[in-house]
């Protein structure tokens, strides 16, 4: 069950109806985006036209989001914690070898990146990120992607305990040099229209089993 779905259908949460009622019309306004940026380009979306398909007034989105890009940025942090929740399942309990643990995060991160997201929204997403470094949206893109840093080290970190990878590794950097390359690789898919999702994933897996093969036991 995805974010959507979760949202319209749990029932328990939040406490009361006004919280609730706010949750759902929240959940309107993020589902009803998505489909249009997907439907139509992010640049040819307006605010009004989210309104309008989410049901309900310009002034409610208003009471969410300062501008079309805070609600692109909403979509990017739904897949993103989507995807460490996935991940904290694998740094819980990875596969008893070195590169099949770190392909399976990395690959878990892959595989649900085009959940809520284009290629063509991901690319705005990250041009807000390198324009607005500082603005909210462009600060919260970059808090998740050192999220997903972290929690690529932490899978390190855990190899380490279990012997699958060499004592002394520094789990931190080299978690930081695993995300940066398959981000790189990432940025490269999304600006190509050609290249598919699993084209992607081959050269991924080629290029994590060298680099982890380096520092296995």
């Amino acid at each position: 069950m995805n974010q959507f779905q979760k949202l319209a259908t749990d029932g328990s949460r939040p406490a009361g109806l006004r919280a609730r009622n706010r949750e759902v019309r929240h959940h309107r306004i993020l589902e009803a985006a998505a489909e249009q940026f997907r439907a139509r380009g992010y640049d040819h979306v307006k605010i009004e036209e989210i309104a309008e398909a989410a049901e309900v007034s310009v002034g409610t989105i208003y009471n969410y989001y300062k501008n079309k890009g805070d609600i692109l940025v909403a979509l990017v942090s739904l897949e993103v914690n989507e995807v460490l929740a996935l991940g904290e399942q694998v740094v819980a309990s990875p596969p008893k070898n070195a590169v099949k643990a770190v392909e399976q995060l990395i690959i878990t991160y892959i595989d649900h990146s085009l959940t809520y997201l284009s290629k063509e929204m991901w690319r705005h997403a990250m041009a807000i990120s390198t324009m607005q470094p500082t603005s909210p949206a462009g600060g919260t893109y970059n808090d998740l992607d050192i999220a997903l840093k972290q929690q690529t080290g932490r899978l390190i970190e855990k190899l380490i305990t279990m012997k699958l990878v060499k004592d002394g590794v520094d789990h931190r950097s080299l978690g930081e040099m695993i995300f940066h390359g398959q981000n790189d690789m990432f940025i490269n898919f999304v600006k190509d229209e050609s290249q598919s999702l699993g084209a992607l994933k081959t050269h991924l897996r080629r290029n994590l089993k060298a680099v982890v093969n380096l520092i296995t036991n």
